[in-house]
């Protein structure tokens, strides 16, 4: 999209909705596999293969809005950022944290359920339903936001690195073809080659993240590690290669989900601009 045809709050929130809920359907099963090889039961104690759309019912309540308020934040930011032209790295970069801050406060919540379900952690007959019932019931408000610091921890550094990124990809595709705005295809491929540079940067950080997800113990009865000393345990008791558990299939995913995540948003924000 050209700097003077820039989204409003609106279209930007229908959509980022439209793109969140594209990706997060479309790629599904490969999260499932990456969150059980990152699980410490193991992969096949996880479920293994079988059941791999398990937890796809809170992913269809919460991706449209959590990637709708991360455009329209992101979108907002860049548009009324007081810092200069030479430092638009900067603006993109502080946008997409505060993004992510806002959008971490809708989505954690459903990664929460998303990922006990993946994992069968409350049995491999229990639906996302039931698990947000159990997790109510036996840890309250605060269990949905399990891991919401150790979230916002993994998500910061990876859209500091991506959207950068994707942003500077634009520009310098859009010099070379002569054209603004790009294309949805253009933009599609621009999203997946930073978003798979950000992912297999960021793995170790995703690994915490699950693991902090998946520690059902009850905080106010017994003090839970830090993440420094969660970190250390995996590490020395698991090797280095656990830290790096799943990049693999976390890298394709969000690469090819990149793709289809940004695409999906050029090609809805601009269809919504000329409208």
């Amino acid at each position: 999209m050209s700097t003077n045809s820039r989204p409003t709050f609106l279209q930007s929130l229908i959509a980022g909705g439209l793109a969140g809920t594209a990706v997060d359907l479309l790629f599904f099963p490969i999260d499932t596999i990456k969150t059980r090889l990152q699980s410490p039961q193991g992969f096949v104690r996880a479920g293994g293969f079988k059941g791999i759309y398990k937890g796809v019912g809170s992913v269809g309540v919460g991706s449209a809005p959590g990637a709708a308020v991360f455009f329209a934040t992101y979108d907002t930011l860049k548009r009324v950022s007081p810092l200069p032209a030479h430092l638009e790295p900067v603006t993109h970069m502080l946008s997409a944290s505060v993004a992510e801050v806002a959008a971490c406060l809708v989505r954690v919540p459903t990664e929460v359920i998303k990922t006990r379900a993946q994992t069968s952690s409350y049995g491999p007959d229990k639906s996302s339903l039931i698990a947000a019932k159990l997790t109510l019931a036996n840890e309250g408000w605060r269990g949905f936001y399990r891991g919401f610091g150790t979230t916002i921890m993994r998500e910061i550094p990876f859209t500091s690195i991506q959207f950068p990124l994707y942003e500077l990809l634009k520009t310098r595709l859009a010099n070379f073809v002569g054209r603004k705005p790009l294309y949805a295809h253009e933009a599609a491929v621009c999203g997946s080659i930073a978003g798979g540079i950000a992912a297999a940067l960021t793995t170790p950080l995703d690994v915490l993240k699950t693991r902090v997800m998946l520690d059902m113990r009850d905080s106010t009865k017994e003090k839970l590690p830090s993440l420094s000393n969660r970190l250390k345990t995996i590490h020395v008791m698991e090797g280095m290669p656990a830290l790096f558990a799943g990049i693999l299939p976390r890298t394709l995913w969000i690469s090819a989900g990149g793709a289809v995540f940004l695409g999906v948003y050029e090609w809805a924000v601009n269809g919504l601009i000329g409208w």
